[in-house]
């Protein structure tokens, strides 16, 4: 993570070779082509520039690469908007008057907890690393199986790759592992020299060989919205709908929050599980931060 230029290489080579000419709109002509995907010429052609341009590119020289050249890249490689994100994160991240990146925030302030206290389903506040660093009682209580983990700061992504009971408590683990995986490669693109985040890829690559195959294949993602199909050793099955919103006024936190449509069974499974908090745990009625 910490060679960026290796990073931008292999990754623009990867992008490469998953574009087929057809795809691109070139002509095929049939033989043996001997690279997978468009030639380091032919991405030249459709982005605009010359070859000898593209070769810096891909070897690493983004950082003088304009925002046009950039997003023609990114419309020739056929790019999503995670990656095109991740691919002006990556030019900046070697750009000669580049910023340092704030540190990752590991707490929040007191406001941000009254926020928390005001909500009355699931909700957590997150850094980019996806340690949860402050959370509701019925965050606590939805995801207690993560809380339950001894490791600190609470993180989703360590629990998910070396915690077996990940797998028993994501009803859809694979692609959960994939979007964990992803989202922590974003993160590596906004803040590749983030020491806690190069800590926690390398745990992650030495003693997981699944996290390890997520990571090579360089793929991101963005997490916004969705649903999470859970089960919960309390309550049992539950789909949720989850919404991730960005906190303006705290860079790099997210506030996660969970709810579920009226009138279904996972409606009924979060009262049951309000209704559990209440009764046993009462001293988590206010929202608090998570133990480093």
């Amino acid at each position: 993570m910490g060679d960026m230029r290796k990073e931008i290489r292999e990754f623009l080579t990867s992008r490469r070779a998953r574009i087929t000419p057809e795809q691109a709109g070139l002509p095929a002509y049939g033989g043996n082509r001997r690279v997978a995907g468009l030639r380091r010429e032919e991405v030249a052609m459709l982005t605009g520039v010359s070859v000898d341009y593209y070769v810096r590119l891909e070897r690493g020289s983004l950082g003088g690469a304009s925002e046009s050249v950039l997003d023609a890249l990114a419309r020739t490689l056929q790019l999503d908007e995670a990656e095109r994100l991740y691919l002006h994160d990556l030019a900046r991240s070697v750009a000669p008057s580049r910023k340092a990146p704030q540190p990752t925030a590991t707490s929040v302030r007191p406001a941000v907890l009254q926020v928390l206290d005001a909500i009355t389903g699931p909700a957590w506040v997150r850094n980019g690393r996806h340690d949860i660093i402050a959370a509701n009682a019925m965050g606590r209580a939805l995801y207690q199986p993560v809380f339950d983990d001894p490791h600190r700061p609470v993180n989703t992504t360590r629990f998910i790759y070396m915690n077996p009971a990940a797998r028993e408590f994501w009803r859809d683990y694979d692609r959960i592992a994939n979007d964990a995986a992803a989202m922590l490669r974003m993160e590596a693109g906004r803040a590749p020299h983030d020491p806690d985040l190069i800590r926690l890829v390398g745990e992650l690559s030495t003693c997981s060989e699944l996290f390890r195959e997520r990571w090579a294949s360089r793929d991101v993602h963005l997490h916004r919205s969705g649903r999470k199909r859970l089960h919960h050793p309390i309550v049992g099955d539950l789909d949720l709908d989850y919404e991730s919103m960005e906190l303006p006024s705290e860079p790099g936190l997210v506030l996660n929050v969970y709810t579920a449509p009226a009138d279904t069974p996972s409606a009924d499974g979060l009262r049951v599980l309000a209704s559990w908090v209440a009764t046993h745990d009462a001293s988590s009625a206010l929202p608090t931060t998570v133990e480093g």
